[in-house]
């Protein structure tokens, strides 16, 4: 892109031209009584960091949190969105919103949207329904329940590790232990993921938040 300075064309470098985008790793696993979430902190315009301690989780509802990957401008907007309409459900209903009706929100505006936006999202919490629920939405609009899901650059490089290391009825603290080993060997390798690790268990009392600096991650054999 060509910028103009008395009227002298010059290019403008990739930090003030590109877009904003959260190439990141976001992670969210069920447990017995609710969900954990993990991301680390990231936001990155080209190869530039532009913000160091991002918040990806962000909330939409009470027991409700979705992880943001893709461009940070389509996400936020999203978001802002799903969050307008569950507001709305609440109010006329009466009664606290679904995860699974949040996440097909998310869905419908992804998928009638996906070939404008640059949005891949994690829609997980609680509700009295069918307790801890984690949606994934992965670019283009699909929306699959799974027992755990991860989502951005990061993720790449540890599909092996959460296959190994996922087990079935996991406590809390083990969920704390392999969503932050997890996204901790993504940062480590993802030159756009980094920061700190965002942590957050949400149960049917709420939503507690963790954070893990950058300079206590969980270290391996590469330390």
């Amino acid at each position: 892109m060509s910028l103009f300075e008395n009227d002298i064309a010059y290019d403008a470098p990739e930090w003030l031209t590109g877009e904003h985008m959260t190439g990141t790793t976001i992670m969210a696993v069920e447990f017995a009584d609710g969900v954990v979430f993990g991301a680390d902190s990231r936001t990155s315009t080209g190869t530039y960091v532009a913000n160091r301690v991002t918040d990806k989780l962000t909330q939409v509802s009470d027991k409700i949190y979705c992880c943001r990957s893709g461009s940070a401008a389509d996400t936020q907007a999203i978001a802002d969105y799903v969050k307008f309409y569950l507001d709305l459900q609440e109010n006329e209903t009466n009664e606290d919103p679904t995860v699974e009706v949040a996440s097909r929100i998310f869905q419908l505006f992804c998928y009638n949207n996906r070939d404008a936006l640059s949005a891949s999202i994690i829609c997980a919490g609680w509700d009295k329904v069918k307790g801890g629920q984690v949606y994934c939405l992965p670019l283009g609009g699909m929306c699959v329940r799974m027992p755990f899901a991860i989502g951005g650059s990061g993720s790449t490089y540890i599909y092996g590790h959460c296959d190994n290391a996922y087990k079935e009825n996991m406590t809390e603290q083990e969920c704390l232990k392999f969503v932050s080993d997890a996204v901790a060997l993504a940062m480590h390798r993802d030159g756009s993921s980094g920061g700190m690790i965002r942590l957050a268990v949400l149960t049917k009392d709420g939503c507690r938040r963790m954070n893990i600096p950058g300079d206590q991650l969980p270290t391996f054999w590469s330390k």
